[in-house]
């Protein structure tokens, strides 16, 4: 995700500068065939362009919606993600109680907690097609690391620790059978989240419906310059570039938000949203010394940004 909030100009027409070149190119050219060589028979109708520009006004609207549509409920989906940590956590500390072992209980607590942490991290890394096992032995057991790499789903097998883990503390009698319900809930409610996240991430759009209002797009482009000519003379080049630039600046901006896990500058913050989560639960176990801010220079940097 972007991490300024005044995005230079140089960074957003830096997204269609080939295309804008070729709108420059091809409007200098229709404008000197009309002006030097006086090839004026090539004018057509304003009224032709601007139909044509409004339907794909229409279909851009749409197609914006539908992006943004994808990237908000991304976003919605890892703040229940922090929510559910949250409560899992909670409900950890306060349920799971044993007088006669509390070393073994705060052991207990300790690793469930930094077990979510790592879900976490792996299901943030997993979105973006990086290693999901990365990083995950400063939260991890040697059992539990040894536990997952016979495994090819990593953030189910983790929440599969959660459950064999919350199976024990029944047994032992630290909660009781309503107590281990409630957790339970917390347990599928982040499943639940995943299930979500990842059929955002795996579901494509639709590559015809992209296609056509590209072609459409560019078939606008194609036919305004022999709109505007009659009416503004060389003025139309300027013209018709600022246009251009608006309709292919709303469709890359479309693009970039059908896919809020790809890696992109315009991503869901997920790396961001896991260190939120990690500082909170490391404060609930109240061991500060754990918890160490990760300054910004591990992040993956995009020109003058940073993806989180």
């Amino acid at each position: 995700m972007l991490l300024r909030n005044n995005i230079p100009l140089t960074y957003i027409f830096g997204k269609v500068k080939k295309e804008l070149l070729f709108v420059i190119a091809y409007s200098v050219g229709i404008v000197v065939l009309y002006q030097n060589f006086h090839v004026t028979r090539i004018s057509i109708p304003v009224a032709v362009p601007a139909l044509l520009g409004t339907i794909i006004s229409l279909l851009l609207a749409f197609r914006s919606n539908q992006a943004y549509d994808r990237w908000w409920e991304a976003r919605i989906l890892w703040g229940a993600i922090v929510n559910d940590s949250r409560s899992i956590s909670r409900q950890i500390i306060s349920f799971v109680e044993n007088p006669y072992g509390q070393e073994e209980i705060e052991e207990f607590k300790e690793r469930f907690i930094k077990r979510q942490i790592a879900w976490c991290y792996a299901l943030s890394q997993s979105l973006r097609g990086f290693n999901p096992r990365k990083g995950l032995e400063e939260y991890l057991s040697a059992e539990e690391v040894a536990f997952i790499k016979k495994r090819k789903n990593v953030t189910t097998s983790l929440l599969e620790l959660h459950a064999m883990d919350l199976k024990k503390a029944l047994r032992e009698g630290w909660i009781n059978k309503y107590q281990q319900i409630e957790i339970d809930k917390s347990l599928n409610a982040l499943c639940n989240s995943m299930g979500g996240s990842e059929r955002i991430k795996n579901t494509v759009f639709p590559v015809t419906y992209s296609k056509y209002i590209s072609m459409s797009i560019h078939l606008f482009i194609v036919l305004l310059p022999f709109g505007l000519i009659e009416y503004f003379g060389y003025m139309e080049v300027p013209l018709v570039v600022a246009i251009a630039a608006f309709f292919l600046l709303v469709e890359k901006m479309a693009v970039h938000l059908q896919d809020p896990f790809e890696n992109k500058p315009t991503d869901t913050p997920t790396t961001t949203i896991c260190r939120t989560i990690e500082r909170d639960l490391y404060q609930m176990l109240d061991d500060n010394k754990i918890y160490e801010d990760k300054p910004q220079t591990e992040l993956a940097p995009i020109g003058s940004y940073y993806i989180l």
